[in-house]
């Protein structure tokens, strides 16, 4: 059985964890393959409410495989966290699997990543200060500590001194911070180690076994398509592959094997974080999406910036990741509106751009070009079906399917797990 990708089609909050949830019954494995704590899911099951960080959306799902692929960073005390948490509301986490090449986020990483913000001031990034962007950048630079290092004491602290001989010199020097030990990390770091032991393995074995047994793995993106390293508005992204490509490099499975890429994209659109964002409204408007749509961090409840959708990074989506099937979210917030703007295109200093500029200082300035669409009054929560929304809601998803460059499968409804119109099934 091949596998299947699910990506961000925006800047991040789609509604991934309940598309993966949507799956999760008819999957096998779920797999986490980049990030870290620094995205968040949110999953409505019943009237239990659901925030994950670090742990994939299958944990959730009784008979799933949780994994956490090598293309991870792993903040230990998050994941216990995590992990305590869902055992104490009766959630049974012992299938979970995480990959002996995954990295761990140290101290000095968070401190650096925290104090490097502060200094860029108003050329900050926006991140969520959690020691993502630095363990990434020690993981290029080959000093990175992989979770099987927790296992051997000797090379942990010849890996920690090593990190720490610069870090510690930018930590003291230039920010004047007192950088951690090498004694304090290693120690901070084995306090893990026994209870960590029973969850690792090699991932990479694992899933490629899963699929020769015609097994169904999915693949789940932390943030999205526009924060992606490569293709996303550098520099405002963050410090991994969140799309389609990443999905191999990050778990071990090969591109031959997967032939269904899902991308999740909002009704509207969001961002958190700095960097340019075409449709963002300042006004009225922008409020109603926002709190209509309780647009606030999962990971860190900070507000979303708000704006209409944009056909133009729908497109750009669709043809980064190869996607296959779109699932709308949060249709039921455009509820009450009496016209619904969506952008087409943009307008570069009078140049018309349907797609979206090479140029990061051209979309910086892109001003968006609207299409107006008639909004509804009519509840749409209960609807299951195409026929089941009213007119001007199925016109406004037949449009964003024509304009967006993938057909539009499963729209959502609702928050909770059943809230959605399955047009196309997605397996």
């Amino acid at each position: 059985m091949p596998a299947i990708v699910i990506v961000g089609a925006q800047w991040g909050d789609e509604g991934k964890g309940k598309a993966t949830d949507h799956l999760g019954s008819r999957v096998d494995y779920v797999v986490k393959f980049n990030g870290g704590n620094n995205a968040g899911h949110t999953v409505v099951i019943g009237d239990e409410k659901y925030a994950l960080h670090l742990l994939p959306s299958g944990i959730l799902t009784p008979g799933c495989t949780p994994v956490i692929g090598n293309g991870v960073v792993v903040d230990l005390d998050v994941l216990f966290h995590e992990i305590d948490g869902l055992e104490a509301r009766g959630i049974d986490t012992g299938a979970l699997k995480v990959s002996a090449n995954a990295h761990v986020i140290a101290d000095y990483n968070r401190t650096l990543d925290k104090v490097t913000e502060r200094f860029l001031g108003s050329r900050k990034i926006g991140t969520t200060g959690r020691g993502i962007g630095p363990t990434y950048a020690d993981k290029m630079n080959r000093l990175g500590i992989r979770v099987q290092d927790l296992f051997d004491e000797k090379i942990l602290a010849q890996k920690v001194e090593g990190a720490l001989e610069l870090k510690s010199q930018i930590l003291t020097k230039i920010y004047n911070r007192r950088a951690p030990s090498v004694d304090q990390t290693v120690e901070e770091l084995l306090a893990h180690a026994d209870r960590l032991s029973p969850y690792v393995c090699d991932t990479t074995l694992l899933l490629g076994e899963a699929l020769d047994r015609d097994e169904t793995v999915l693949l789940e993106a932390g943030q999205a398509t526009l924060l992606d390293v490569d293709h996303g508005t550098y520099p405002f992204v963050t410090s991994s592959s969140a799309t389609a490509g990443g999905a191999c490099t990050g778990s071990g499975i090969p591109p031959t094997r997967i032939d269904q890429v899902i991308a999740i994209v909002k009704a509207y659109t969001t961002r958190v974080g700095e960097g340019p964002f075409p449709t963002e409204l300042h006004d009225e408007s922008g409020d109603f999406l926002r709190n209509t749509g309780a647009e606030f961090g999962t990971t860190t409840g900070r507000p979303r910036r708000c704006g209409w959708y944009d056909a133009v990074i729908a497109r750009y989506a669709a043809r980064v990741n190869g996607v296959t099937d779109f699932v709308l979210t949060k249709l039921d917030v455009l509820t009450g509106l009496e016209q619904i703007p969506v952008c087409v295109a943009y307008d570069v200093d009078g140049e018309r751009y349907d797609e979206m500029p090479a140029n990061q200082s051209a979309f910086h300035h892109a001003v968006p070009i609207y299409e107006y669409f008639p909004g509804w009054t009519e509840d749409i929560s209960g609807a299951r079906t195409l026929d089941d929304l009213p007119a001007n809601a199925r016109s406004y998803v037949q449009e964003l399917e024509q304009i967006s460059g993938g057909r539009m499968s499963v729209v959502g409804v609702g928050p909770e797990r059943e809230q959605a119109v399955v047009l196309h099934p997605l397996r």
